[in-house]
């Protein structure tokens, strides 16, 4: 019952998070720069829920694990591209604020769920 729901919470919550990065996209000026690191963003983003998305339908706990590796990986890689979007000053930093907090968190809960599961 438990890890259903986390599979719940962490599936909207990467869900949503990967509809944010797009709506900021959406928001940047679309100066060139921005628009590379923009659809990097939206990649690992939309990867980070998709893969737990698939995760949670792993059909072995070895297939699990590997799932939750490339969800710990996009998930840092979102945050890398969040991070150079914010260090270009181009974009307001109370928008992105809200979302690399966000990506952080949730970089930490897979980090640890990784570790748990590490066969």
């Amino acid at each position: 019952m438990a890890t259903q729901l986390f599979n719940d919470e962490f599936r909207k919550r990467t869900k949503q998070n990967a509809l944010n990065v797009i709506r900021l996209y959406s928001e940047l000026n679309h100066r060139d720069e921005l628009k590379i690191l923009g659809k990097q963003a939206i990649r690992s983003a939309t990867s980070v829920a998709a893969n737990f998305r698939a995760s949670c339908r792993g059909r072995s706990p070895a297939e699990h694990y590997a799932k939750i590796c490339i969800v710990v990986e996009e998930c840092d890689e979102t945050l890398f591209w969040l991070e150079l979007i914010a260090d270009t000053k181009l974009v307001d930093q109370t928008i992105l604020n809200p979302l690399i907090t966000e990506t952080f968190k949730i970089l930490q809960v897979f980090s640890k769920t990784r570790k748990s599961l590490k066969p």
